[in-house]
């Protein structure tokens, strides 16, 4: 065991590139599976919102072997609202592949996750994916590629990777364009050829590792996993723990275990290069260092980028609070968030400020970061109202404020650019660059973070579903003053009860409902956007009045436009300071923050 090789490779890109198809034909031809065993597509998407989303949120580990030696693969998000995974993650790794669509060329977050892994002294294989694309343009690609490499300031080193070419959902990777291949070999040899294996001589010096993840078995209790950076670690040995704050203590370890395909293997002890979980210590957290008796010295810590958005995780207090959900009260919150912050390093909580309203502030990398926190929450049971996502501003050496910017790459029909344009014009954004093929137009914006909050869904509908938008962190830049928020008010319930087809049919003239037929509802509940700009007070549950005289040709079947249901992140986005969303197990809701209309006019300027 003490002569077996070890390479830890992560699988970095931009979202939708391919990175979990092909980590896929990895596993299948590294020898992954059994036989007989069932394979299932994006194997490492083991999360339900991972599938159900269709990308990557939660770094994993799993092992393969090629000709004796171990390889260690880790898929990494590509959402740069997941950066918290990718930076630590990065650490444990010899080498990156980087993986870029032949024909969408770097996108922004390729630039992110590429900039980790440069400032960490990697030097990438990058593999130009999807070549068997019509509109493909490798060649091309691999010159932007180039032109990335110079823009983050990599090394000479750096600037020589091997360039690949493969089509992963095929399982195929080629040398060049011209030679064709049936499988993954020119991707393992050349894996092999640039790391060789971690040096075997680190294995002599004494036991040191830095935790980069946590993991929780309901048996074992917490987990910590990291790579080892020297000697050999042993189970049921009494070892170090050191804190960055200076501090340690002693431990043992009661359990170790390695990655093999894609399970987990108890082992006795794990080599220097390979990546280990190990259970009995039980306030072990991310950085934290684990040594032999003899180190007294902590490694440095994982530094994590800030926050840029914050919500408030609010105590669910509308008319229909606890009817679905297990977990309601401030108590069962706080006991949730403290659990995510053992593992979720990029997000902060804070205790609202406000005593009269019970909840928290919850700090993350963006509003997916959050959502799916929430998401995740809804699913387990909890009960929760949320307000309005905030931007979070820093101030320079002036006290000046400062907010984040993003970088935005729209393509869109030609016919649609216009009103696009215009609007993101209206937000303070900045246009960089601009092309057009004739059929579309391609445009890329410096834009505040703000200014996106609820232009999705907007872009969504001015581009009919064709267009495509693509967004990173672009850095911070002097605050850039007001920016209209939503244009239209809501129309809300002044009563409680069931909707009926006949009023729904008359707030149809009104504007957009958000609610159909036999819906219940409450009073301050919005149950559709308004036409015009203002809040509309309106009464969803008005029958007919009966009478004994029949008129022609109106009480034939009322026939209603299919209603517009949001999804959380949707909701999210839509609402505005004085407005929640009520999340439950089953149904999401939008509601105003202070519901019956004397309360309203009391509160009208007074925001959160």
């Amino acid at each position: 065991m003490k002569e077996q090789k070890i390479i830890n490779i992560a699988v970095i890109a931009h979202v939708d590139a391919g990175k979990s198809t092909l980590v896929d034909a990895l596993l299948s031809q590294g020898g992954a599976f059994r036989m007989n065993e069932e394979v299932v597509n994006q194997v490492m998407d083991s999360n339900d919102q991972e599938r159900e989303r269709g990308i990557t949120i939660y770094s994993k580990n799993t092992a393969i072997e090629y000709d004796g030696i171990k390889i260690n693969i880790v898929d990494t998000p590509g959402h740069a609202d997941f950066s918290s995974e990718v930076e630590r993650i990065m650490k444990t790794v010899d080498t990156v592949i980087l993986l870029v669509d032949s024909s969408e060329g770097p996108m922004p977050q390729t630039r992110f996750v590429l900039q980790k892994a440069l400032e960490l002294g990697l030097k990438p294989i990058l593999l130009i994916n999807k070549i068997d694309k019509r509109d493909q343009r490798a060649e091309e690609v691999v010159d932007e590629v180039l032109e990335l490499f110079m823009e983050l300031g990599a090394s000479d080193e750096q600037m020589e990777f091997t360039t690949l070419y493969g089509i992963a959902k095929n399982g195929i990777v080629q040398k060049d364009m011209a030679t064709p291949s049936t499988n993954l070999a020119p991707l393992f040899e050349t894996i092999v050829e640039q790391v060789g294996g971690y040096p075997s001589e680190l294995r002599e010096k004494p036991f040191k590792m830095q935790i980069s993840s946590l993991g929780y078995d309901s048996y074992l209790g917490r987990l910590g996993i990291g790579r080892v950076i020297n000697g050999v670690v042993q189970k049921n040995q009494n070892y170090n723990l050191l804190k960055a704050d200076g501090t340690s203590q002693p431990v043992k370890i009661s359990q170790l275990m390695v990655n093999q395909g894609l399970h987990r293997v108890p082992v006795d002890e794990a080599l220097a290069g390979d990546i280990v979980i190990m259970a009995g210590i039980s306030d072990i957290s991310i950085g934290d260092t684990i040594a032999d008796p003899s180190v007294t010295e902590p490694m440095d810590p994982i530094e994590i980028e800030e926050p840029t958005m914050s919500m408030n995780f609010l105590v669910n207090t509308s008319p229909f609070a606890g009817r679905v959900g297990k977990y309601v009260t401030s108590r069962n919150l706080k006991e949730r968030l403290e659990r995510e912050l053992e593992v979720n390093v990029g997000l902060r909580v804070e205790p609202l400020v406000n005593s009269n309203i019970e909840g928290f502030k919850v700090l993350g990398r963006g509003e997916l970061h959050l959502s799916v926190l929430i998401e995740s929450m809804r699913r387990e049971g909890f009960e929760l109202a949320i307000s309005k996502p905030e931007v979070l501003f820093k101030t320079d050496s002036h006290n000046e404020p400062l907010e984040p910017m993003e970088k935005v790459i729209i393509s869109m029909p030609t016919e649609y650019s216009g009103t696009v344009i215009n609007k993101l014009n209206q937000r303070k954004g900045v246009m960089l660059d601009m092309d057009s093929d004739g059929s579309r137009d391609k445009v890329i914006y410096n834009i505040p973070l703000r200014a996106l909050i609820g232009f999705r869904s907007e872009f969504t509908n001015d581009t009919h579903g064709e267009g495509i938008m693509v967004r990173s962190a672009n850095g911070y830049e002097p605050y850039k003053g007001h920016i209209e928020s939503r244009a239209n008010g809501v129309m809300v319930s002044m009563a409680a009860g069931k909707t009926l087809p006949y009023s729904l049919n008359n707030l149809e003239e009104r504007g957009i409902l958000f609610v159909g037929p036999q819906t219940e509802v409450y009073e301050g509940m919005i149950v559709g956007q308004h036409s015009r700009g203002n809040d509309l007070d309106v009464n969803p549950t008005t029958a007919k009045k009966l009478t004994n005289t029949r008129s022609s040709g109106t009480d034939d079947a009322i026939k209603l436009t299919p209603f517009r249901k949001m999804n959380l992140e949707e909701a999210l986005e839509y609402i505005q300071n004085d407005e929640l969303v009520e999340v439950t197990p089953q149904d999401i809701r939008l509601r105003k923050r202070y519901l019956t209309i004397n309360e309203r006019k009391q509160h009208r300027n007074q925001l959160k």
